[in-house]
């Protein structure tokens, strides 16, 4: 553990901070978008075209982390279901999942209460709320099952093109198109949040705890059943690294397989168990 924090605590700093700076993005576009005096929102009175004005802004968010020099050294996870689905696929050690996880949730709550200082009662007060994500309409079953098929999707295709060559440089465009989707598709469904540590940023200033159990189950089970998956089909020994953006310019402390194919593509890895 000492190891792990004393050599890879810049990688947990950059997690917490990345899930922290898509939780303001997340709590401002909100803000700015369903506030109901917003002139954004009195401009656009389509729910429908007010997601997708939402999600645009989302993906984007996602694919800026994931290509920024922080992102490409942390890996940009930002979510502890895909760290816990890499743990499982043994390409990260134990303390690190465990870090990156705590990191997450302390980065991701960070990011909802400067939101909230900034914004005062237009964010915490509904119908932004914090940014909760509860069930939609359509009930809790209806809920889960999105949140399982969204993060199964998500994971499946964040192992797929990762581990191609010729995709691997497309995997944070493709992510952050998932997430837009996912915000015009999963929203009125289950809030879409596919990310424990973003529901429980959310909910713990609200005390808003509506069928959390399930932002907390189905996203960590729909990426694990997509690593599996993918097990099943390619074996594990396909899956190379635990980064959605490995290059040869910053350090990777996973297990990473890039040194077996070629050498000089690795920087130092410092692995502690």
């Amino acid at each position: 553990m000492k190891d792990a924090l004393r050599y890879h605590w810049p990688e947990y700093v950059i997690e917490a901070v990345g899930l922290g700076c898509f939780m303001i993005a997340a709590g401002l576009l909100t803000t700015i978008i369903e506030l109901p005096t917003s002139p954004v929102r009195v401009a656009i009175a389509g729910a429908l075209w007010r997601r997708a004005l939402l999600g645009t802004g989302m993906g984007l968010t996602a694919i800026s982390i994931i290509y920024s020099r922080w992102g490409k050294r942390s890996g940009a996870h930002l979510n502890p279901a895909i760290t816990l689905s890499f743990f499982l696929l043994g390409k990260v050690a134990g303390w690190d999942a465990f870090f990156y996880v705590v990191a997450q949730a302390v980065g991701g709550l960070l990011g909802v209460l400067a939101t909230a200082r900034a914004l005062g009662m237009w964010f915490s007060d509904p119908p932004i709320h914090y940014i909760v994500t509860a069930p939609g309409a359509r009930g809790v079953a209806v809920a889960f099952v999105a949140e399982f098929s969204m993060a199964f999707v998500l994971m499946a295709m964040v192992l797929v093109m990762t581990n191609e060559r010729v995709l691997a440089p497309f995997t944070g465009l493709v992510a952050g198109t998932l997430v837009a989707l996912f915000v015009v598709v999963g929203a009125p469904l289950s809030g879409m949040s596919i990310n424990p540590a973003r529901t429980l940023a959310s909910a713990w200033p609200a005390h808003f705890w509506q069928a959390v159990w399930i932002y907390a189950v189905a996203p960590p089970a729909g990426m694990m059943s997509a690593a599996f998956a993918y097990v099943q089909v390619r074996t594990s020994a396909a899956v190379r690294c635990a980064k959605l953006q490995h290059d040869r310019m910053h350090r990777c402390i996973f297990r990473c397989g890039y040194a077996a194919i070629s050498p000089e593509v690795s920087e130092t890895r410092l692995v502690t168990e």
